[in-house]
């Protein structure tokens, strides 16, 4: 074998391998195929989000209602009623009566999640507890001066 030019088949220049151009291509099928199983299974696996469903306004105080349990925190601050939901939902605002006077909510967004505010002309305290009640959660938000 001297020199390049073919002779019997034979040359000094050996074939390309194919194997070699197909063995990227298999790796990258299988990452493809591990990083969609893997999405799949964090879904499934992945808790439902908590979400404000429906506000009701009661005698001296709010009903909120949710479609699973979430964190609260919650302040009676300088006269006003503060509480924070890890949840979502949309922004509404409402009035109700407490012993024939007005009182102010409020439901708005924020970055800790969703802040429901209760306002009045004159100092508020507030009381609220969370029950399960036909498959839903319920926040009882109750008002006194």
């Amino acid at each position: 074998m001297h020199g390049s030019k073919q002779e019997d088949d034979a040359h000094s220049t050996p074939e390309p391998d194919e194997r070699s151009q197909a063995w990227p291509k298999v790796l990258f099928s299988m990452a493809i195929v591990g990083l969609m199983v893997g999405l799949m299974i964090g879904r499934l696996t992945a808790p439902d989000e908590r979400v404000l469903e429906q506000v009701a306004v009661v005698q001296d105080g709010l009903d909120l209602w949710f479609n699973e349990e979430p964190k609260l925190h919650g302040e009676n601050v300088d006269g006003t009623v503060a509480l924070l939901f890890e949840a979502d939902g949309k922004a509404q605002r409402g009035q109700l009566d407490l012993q024939g006077k007005p009182v102010g909510w409020r439901v708005q967004k924020s970055e800790q999640g969703l802040l429901v505010t209760l306002v009045a002309a004159r100092p508020l305290h507030g009381e609220w507890a969370g029950a399960e009640d036909a498959g839903r959660w319920r926040v009882q938000v109750r008002l006194h001066e």
